[in-house]
């Protein structure tokens, strides 16, 4: 009797301790949008942003690293493979758009490029013993003994405001009209979003094909859920999502095999 009692309570802690850890991830699938939610305080030390030096594709850095759950991450040009956002590997700057030879010499970026910049990021903070996340500009002080352990830029600022003209994603003339649009962010495209709600939880919005919106109705979105903050990946036909080996969203423009992207959100 007293060796059934121990296995009935190895089983109960065995299930307990599984569901926990199920429970740290979870994703749904709704009129065409992927809603992940990150839950806990162990999570926030399994997430990790990454370059990669050459172009991959979603499901090849999810692959070779072994992660739960890849999403992308930050701007880059195609052209060159290179950067276009800031990216924090293990505290260190993995990628910095200074170094894109193609954006400093751009007219129209050098014009903007206080504004490019410093778009809005995404960070995991070590405070002592406790881990935060936190979106804010790149430029944004971090809190006081507070240390980015991994971040990714990418923009814009969605909700509670949406700042287009702020972070260089539209541009107007002295009418009020707009003469440069980058990101697709006035027309409906497919969406990667991330955003918090309170400081346990954090939302990851994988907007496909089957429903593509602007910004306006992604911010609607935003509220909807119920989100404190949240902010925009590099979206179009970069968006992309790998869940273990049973989810692999892609956007279907191009050839269907998934675009080439330098940067990663990695969750173990």
């Amino acid at each position: 009797m007293k060796k059934i009692k121990i296995l009935i309570l190895t089983l109960i802690m065995f299930f307990s301790c599984t569901s926990a850890r199920a429970n740290d991830i979870s994703v749904k699938h709704e009129n065409g949008i992927y809603h992940v939610v990150l839950k806990g305080e162990k999570i926030k030390k399994k997430i990790k942003f990454v370059v990669s030096d050459d172009l991959k594709t979603n499901k090849e850095a999810h692959t070779t690293s072994g992660a739960t759950l890849t999403v992308n991450a930050g701007f880059f040009d195609p052209k060159n493979g290179k950067t276009i956002s800031y990216i924090v590997t293990d505290r260190m700057t993995a990628a910095d758009p200074m170094f894109n030879s193609s954006l400093i010499s751009n007219p129209f970026f050098r014009k903007n490029m206080s504004k490019i910049l410093n778009r809005t990021e995404f960070r995991v903070m070590q405070c002592g013993n406790k881990f935060n996340y936190e979106i804010a500009s790149h430029k944004s002080d971090v809190p006081f003994g507070c240390f980015v352990i991994t971040s990714a830029q990418g923009g814009p600022l969605i909700f509670p405001q949406l700042q287009l003209e702020e972070e260089g994603f539209i541009v107007k003339n002295a009418q009020g009209e707009v003469v440069r649009e980058s990101a697709s962010v006035l027309h409906k495209t497919s969406r990667t979003i991330i955003g918090l709600k309170g400081n346990d939880e954090c939302h990851i919005l994988v907007i496909t094909d089957e429903n593509p919106m602007d910004m306006y109705e992604v911010q609607k979105l935003c509220k909807d859920l119920g989100l404190d903050r949240a902010m925009a990946f590099d979206g179009g036909s970069s968006t992309s999502l790998n869940y273990k080996k049973s989810i692999d969203v892609i956007s279907q423009k191009g050839d269907g095999a998934g675009r080439m992207l330098k940067s990663f959100m990695l969750v173990y």
